[in-house]
C-alpha cells in the first residue's frame, strides 16, 4: 500500500529500482517490537525546529521506530546532503535516485539548529553521494566545523557512507575531528549482494580500521541488523572482524521491513538473544555494546557517548 500511495502523490516512486519487484510478505510484529505513535509537545517542538531550518532527519526518512522517544527529548539525527541516495540498499527506506546539488548553507543551518535544540551530543549522517567527487566528505567537514562554531560545547558523532572509490575522502572527514566516527556494516558479508549490493564488506571494515590509524584517540562505532537470514556464527565473525579493526562500540538491532518491496524479515529475534550477543561482544573486547530489538545507531547516542568515555577511562 505504501508504494501505491507514493505513486499517487508523487510522479516518481520513492524507490524506482524496487517498483517492479515482487511483493515480500510483511510479518506480524511481536509485542516486544511495538512502539507508541509520536504525539508529545516535545516531539512537535523538535519537528518545528527541523522545518524552520529546512533540515532533513534520518529519523523521518528511514522511518525510525524510536522517533517519538528521541524527539520528545529534543534528540535528532540530522541527515545532510539531501534526502535522495545514490545507492539502492534492499533494507533502506530513504528515497533513491539522482540527488540535487549540495546546499552550501546546510552546514550553518545544522549548527544553528544544534544550538537551538541545546544539544549536548549530536549525530550527523547522510545519504550516499556517489555522484560527488569526494562522496560528500568536504560537506561533512564543513558541517562539523559549523557545529563547533555555533555550539562549541556539543560533542559530535558522525555516521558516514563508505566513500567507496573516493581517494582521500576519509582523511578529510577525520581531520575535522568528530568525537565519534560511525560507519555501519549493516549485515554479515554473505548477505551483501542482496542486502547492500552497492557496498563492499571488507572496504567498510578497512574504512573503520583506517580511522584508527589516522587518529588512534577517535572513538569508532559500527552496527548490524538481525533478522535478515544471518546465522549466529556469522554474527560472531563480524564481531571478531570489527575488533580486529579496533572498533570501540557495537550496536545490534532488529531489521524492520519498510514496505513489501523491501527485503523481508526472515525472523524477529527475541530480546534474550540480543542480550546473549551483548554478553559475547563485551567478552570480545568492545568498550560499549548496545543490543536490543529497538537499538538503532543513534538511539541514546548522548548517554552512550558518556558511557563510552567512562569505559575507556576505566580501561586505562
Amino acid at each position: 500500500m505504501a508504494v501505491v500511495l507514493d505513486l499517487i502523490n508523487n510522479p516518481r516512486p520513492r524507490h524506482p529500482e524496487k517498483a517492479h519487484r515482487p511483493d515480500s510478505p510483511l510479518a506480524k510484529k511481536p509485542d516486544w517490537i511495538r512502539v507508541k505513535a509520536p504525539v508529545s509537545p516535545g516531539y512537535e517542538q523538535t519537528r518545528a525546529i527541523m522545518r524552520e531550518n529546512k533540515l532533513v532527519t534520518v529519523c523521518e526518512e528511514a522511518g525510525c521506530p524510536n522517533i517519538g522517544e528521541c524527539w520528545e527529548k529534543k534528540h535528532a539525527t540530522f541527515m545532510i546532503m539531501g534526502d535522495t541516495c545514490t545507492r539502492a540498499c534492499a533494507f533502506c527506506n530513504v528515497k533513491t535516485g539522482l540527488p540535487n546539488a549540495l546546499d552550501p548553507n546546510e552546514p550553518a543551518h545544522v549548527g544553528e539548529a544544534t544550538a537551538k535544540l541545546g544539544l549536548n551530543h549530536i549525530v550527523v549522517t547522510s545519504v550516499d553521494r556517489d555522484d560527488l567527487a569526494d562522496g560528500g566528505a568536504g560537506h561533512f567537514a564543513q558541517t562539523i566545523r559549523a557545529i563547533r562554531t555555533h555550539a562549541s560545547g556539543t560533542t559530535i558523532e558522525i555516521l558516514t557512507p563508505d566513500f567507496l572509490r573516493k581517494d582521500g575522502a576519509l582523511e578529510v572527514v577525520v581531520a575535522a575531528k568528530p568525537d565519534v566516527f560511525n560507519h555501519n556494516l549493516e549485515t554479515v558479508p554473505s548477505h551483501y549482494l542482496t542486502v547492500r549490493p552497492g557496498a563492499r564488506y571488507f572496504h567498510s571494515l578497512r574504512l573503520l580500521q583506517r580511522v584508527k590509524e589516522l587518529d588512534p584517540q577517535m572513538f569508532t562505532k559500527s552496527g548490524i541488523m538481525l533478522g535478515l537470514g544471518e546465522e549466529r556464527n556469522e554474527v560472531l565473525q563480524v564481531m571478531d572482524d570489527l575488533r580486529s579493526a579496533n572498533v570501540d562500540f557495537l550496536t545490534i538491532g532488529q531489521y524492520l521491513q519498510p514496505t513489501r518491496k523491501h527485503h523481508e524479515v526472515k525472523r524477529f529475534v527475541p530480546p534474550d538473544e540480543f542480550k546473549s550477543l551483548e554478553t559475547v561482544a563485551y567478552a570480545k573486547g568492545f568498550l560499549m555494546v548496545a543490543s536490543s530489538p529497538l537499538t538503532r545507531s543513534s538511539h541514546h547516542a548522548g548517554d552512550d557517548f558518556a558511557r563510552l568515555k567512562a569505559a575507556r577511562a576505566n580501561k586505562v
